[in-house]
Formats: structure tokens, C-alpha cells, sequence
């Protein structure tokens, strides 16, 4: 199965050129049983690394476009009229795919956004006063423009919250630019992917990445970078409970793809950044770059 999980990794960079790194945090967040945010101007290859990953996993995939108009049941479903029988037949919606890719997901109203906290939360959805499963794995990645582009509505925390990590892909450098100029359609190349990690390899994998040991050192240095958000005075607020957890999971995950048996710090200050970026508000400046709203904590908490 490792050998599979190399696979995607090596196969998924052919794809996207010049972002290994953001490749492998995407792979990190579903290991960890998270889902994915990702923030950048338009063109760069969001959905292109969100169809990548579908295919490559063999996920039943499905784009939903967010737009000012969607409405929360154009995500969830909702229950036609048959005139046939004269009775009421719950429609699925889109949501009932194992990966869906949200895209330009602040272009909707809250309302829309809200669609997915449940979903994104507990895996199930209710409609009418019935819940109902999704399948599993069930991975939600979601993209994103900046807030200064027009036709933006901000994502309220509790939304943001839901999602494990916050990366953002960026320009690529020259060289990547250059075989991206010169490659192949990056269409065709999709449909030409291989699966690499089946459902059955891949959920094997998450359960073996719970399994990761961690020290209770490594817990003192987790809980001392948690305690520097609440009591420092560089943000708003403090990282959360639920934060903690993810910031754990994380970590456990990037061990995990770094073939490693235990968590070190250097595995905790990985992905720091893209854990804590969006969940975190200095108080002394407007800074969104998550690297910059997390310098403080690392600068300033010891590792063990």
C-alpha cells in the first residue's frame, strides 16, 4: 500500500508541475480524514489538482459550481413529485459523491455554504427530517478566490473550521512554466491517469495513520503552541479543541507519508501553517499569508 501511496504521489506531480509540496498536503489531508481549502486566483490549477486526486483514487467525483444563486438543496437534493404515483421521491443531490470539489466556494451566499457544514462535519446529510449517509471516503475540496476580487462572500468561521488545511498552489517558477508551455493538454493527461490507490488501500491507510505513536513530549510541544494562540495576545482568538485535533491528525499524516513510526516537531511544524493559517486573526496587523500569521508561535514556542 505504500508503494501505491508513492505512486500517486509521483503520478499526481507529473500532472501539476512545480508543486510537490502542496501535492503532498493534499494527500496529508485526506490520510488525516480532513478536507481540503484551497485559496488563489483563478488559473493556477486548483481544479486541475481536485480532478487529479479523483482520479488517481478512482473516487466518483463531482464539480459543484458555486454561484450567488445555488441553493442549499441544488447541493443536498431534494424530493420531486411523481405524478405517476402521487408521491414524493427523494432526488440525490451532488453532495452524494465520494469527493466533491466546491468550486469558488465564497462566491455563494452563506446560506449555500451552509449546505456542507453537516456533511463535511458527520458525513451524513438530513433533508426533510431524515438523514441520510454519504458515502466513504467522502473528501470535500473546495476552491477558492481572494476576498479582494469582486463578487466574494467571505467564509463565516464556523465554515472554515471544517476544513483541515488552507494551501494555496501560487504562480509556478520558470522552469514548470516552461514544460507546462510545452507539455501535453493537461485534459488529456487526466484522462489518461491510472488508479493508483483504490478505496479499500486508501481507508486501510487512514486507519494506519491513526495508528501513528505519539509521545507526550510531543503532546506538551502540541499543547504549548495551542496555549501561545489563546494566551499570547497575537490573535483574536485561540486555537480550539477541534483545531488541536486536526493540527494531530495532521501531523500523524505527514509522519506517516515521511515513513516515519512517530511524530517529531518538525512533522507538527509542517503543517502548521496550512492548519492554523485560517483559523487564526493576528490582532496587530491584517496579514493573511498563513506562514506569516503562524511565525509567531514558532519563533517563540520551544520544541521538545
Amino acid at each position: 500500500m505504500r508503494n501505491s501511496l508513492n505512486a500517486l504521489l509521483r503520478t499526481a506531480n507529473t500532472v501539476i508541475l512545480g508543486k510537490p509540496r502542496q501535492i503532498r498536503l493534499a494527500v496529508c489531508c485526506l490520510l488525516a480524514r480532513g478536507h481540503l481549502l484551497i485559496e488563489d486566483v483563478p488559473g493556477v490549477g486548483k481544479t486541475t489538482l481536485a480532478h487529479t486526486l479523483a482520479n488517481l483514487l478512482g473516487f466518483k467525483y463531482q464539480r459543484i459550481q458555486f454561484t450567488s444563486d445555488l441553493l442549499p438543496s441544488d447541493v443536498v437534493g431534494s424530493s420531486i413529485f411523481d405524478g405517476k404515483t402521487y408521491t414524493f421521491h427523494f432526488q440525490p443531490g451532488p453532495i452524494f459523491h465520494q469527493m466533491i470539489l466546491a468550486d469558488e466556494i465564497n462566491r455563494s451566499t452563506p446560506k449555500a455554504q451552509s449546505a456542507l457544514l453537516e456533511a463535511m462535519e458527520e458525513h451524513q446529510v438530513t433533508v426533510e427530517g431524515e438523514t441520510r449517509a454519504l458515502p466513504e471516503p467522502f473528501f470535500v475540496i473546495a476552491t477558492q478566490n481572494p476576498e479582494c476580487q469582486i463578487g466574494t462572500f467571505p467564509l463565516p468561521e464556523s465554515q472554515l473550521d471544517r476544513f483541515l488545511m488552507r494551501i494555496s498552489l501560487g504562480y509556478p517558477d520558470s522552469r514548470s512554466e516552461r514544460a507546462l508551455l510545452k507539455g501535453e493538454d493537461r485534459s488529456v493527461l487526466l484522462e489518461q491517469l491510472p488508479v493508483c490507490l483504490p478505496d479499500d488501500e486508501l481507508m486501510a491507510l487512514q486507519n494506519m495513520v491513526k495508528n501513528v505513536h505519539v509521545s507526550d513530549a510531543l503532546l506538551d510541544y502540541l499543547q504549548a503552541l495551542i496555549r501561545f494562540s489563546r494566551e499570547s495576545g497575537h490573535y483574536e482568538c485561540g486555537l480550539s479543541p477541534r483545531a488541536g485535533l486536526a493540527l494531530l491528525n495532521a501531523a500523524r499524516a505527514w509522519t506517516f507519508i515521511e515513513g516515519r513510526e512517530a511524530v517529531l516537531p518538525e512533522d507538527v511544524q509542517a503543517v502548521l501553517a496550512p492548519v492554523c493559517g485560517h483559523r487564526l486573526r493576528p490582532v496587530s496587523s491584517g496579514a493573511t499569508n498563513a506562514d506569516i500569521i503562524v511565525a509567531p508561535m514558532l519563533e517563540q514556542v520551544a520544541a521538545v
